[in-house]
């Protein structure tokens, strides 16, 4: 693939849909109740300090993705078996998200038709656009953004308009304390939504050269972050913390809820509509990543990696018999022991083994 071909731009408005993508779907937090906004604020820190982690990855080698990084300086043995691991990792998100969209659509549209279907129907769909490529993808983020921007602006100004808003909700801050707060933060939520941005280590040498790349990812981060934690908030000032907990579809319920003078209705509709945009996005992202690397791995043209990555896909979907193990496993199992490993520790020691080996060659040109 032709280096230098993206706009800073095109790669950010792509990082803000990601990381919003499946995130509405659930409360995040949950577990500190009222204090979900603390335990985000918090998760949103510590993941800042992950993308800044994988910035500095990138700016040691700009020239080099994820995968040709550890190629190098892992060696092609050792490099060549994480980048296995990392494609994984990618594929395996897609399936999540996959199911997480059959899901939804079951419980909110299709009732009575089966999920193979649906999710058959979606992967075909995601695989056509992997197939043209990420210039192609990241043109339809630029496309999809407005109606993201719109659709929420509107949602989130429709809920305190409506009279749902009850402020005190949020009280007593600090009930029990920051315990409850860091559970819930670490390593849940910096898992999952924020660590999730480890992806764009494929993507971040294909930008222009001589653009603030750091400077414009760490801004759209932030921005995307608090509007993250403000809609999640939204969900508690509405259901309260309890039913909010306790909720399958937290942030639908909530919407459902709006009614104002007989003309905004049934906005769960457009909710729905922004929901399955942001699956689609991040599904189309993860897959990317993947038929990327199964490219850098083998030589082989990623097109002709589509169709079998995501017959894969397709199958890892099923490996949960219902939703209930399927929401068990990824939110208590992957997220908490397997996700950061991909997130963080990998990385981290990728960054320690790339640091000392040029400390080494800078060592041995000076010595005489």
């Amino acid at each position: 693939m032709r280096q230098d071909t993206l706009r800073v731009s095109e790669l950010i408005v792509c990082i803000s849909l990601f990381e919003v993508g499946s995130t509405t779907l659930f409360l995040i937090g949950g577990e500190a109740k009222q204090d979900a906004w603390l335990a985000m604020l918090l998760g949103a820190f510590a993941g800042l300090l992950l993308l800044l982690l994988h910035l500095a990855i990138h700016h040691q080698d700009p020239d080099l993705d994820l995968y040709m990084l550890f190629r190098r300086y892992m060696g092609k043995y050792l490099g060549t078996f994480f980048n296995l691991l990392f494609v994984g990792y990618f594929a395996y998100e897609t399936s999540r998200n996959l199911r997480d969209l059959g899901e939804v659509t079951v419980l909110t549209l299709l009732n009575q038709t089966p999920m193979w279907i649906i999710t058959l129907i979606t992967i075909m769909v995601i695989s056509n656009t992997v197939r043209y490529g990420y210039k192609v993808f990241l043109l339809v983020c630029l496309i999809l953004l407005p109606f993201f921007v719109v659709g929420y602006t509107v949602i989130s100004i429709l809920i305190p308009a409506t009279g749902l808003f009850k402020f005190e909700f949020i009280f007593p801050v600090l009930e029990e304390g920051w315990k409850p707060i860091f559970k819930a933060a670490i390593p849940e939520i910096v898992s999952f939504p924020f660590g999730q941005i480890v992806l764009f280590l494929v993507f971040y040498p294909l930008v222009h050269r001589g653009r603030n790349l750091t400077r414009a990812v760490t801004i759209t981060y932030i921005i995307t972050a608090v509007s993250l934690i403000f809609i999640n908030q939204l969900i508690i000032f509405v259901l309260g913390p309890k039913i909010a907990a306790n909720s399958t579809l937290p942030l639908l319920e909530t919407v459902q809820l709006i009614d104002l003078a007989e003309v905004f209705e049934r906005m769960d509709a457009l909710f729905t509509l922004l929901l399955f945009l942001g699956l689609g996005t991040k599904m189309a992202a993860f897959f990317n990543g993947a038929v990327i690397g199964l490219e850098k791995i083998t030589g082989i043209g990623f097109k002709k990696w589509v169709i079998p990555l995501g017959a894969l896909i397709y199958g890892l979907l099923f490996l949960s018999p219902n939703y209930t193990h399927h929401i068990m496993i990824g939110r208590v199992v992957m997220i908490n022991s397997w996700f950061p490993v991909f997130q963080f520790f990998l990385p981290l020691l990728l960054f320690i083994v790339i640091v000392i080996r040029k400390r080494k060659k800078i060592n041995k040109q000076s010595s005489p």
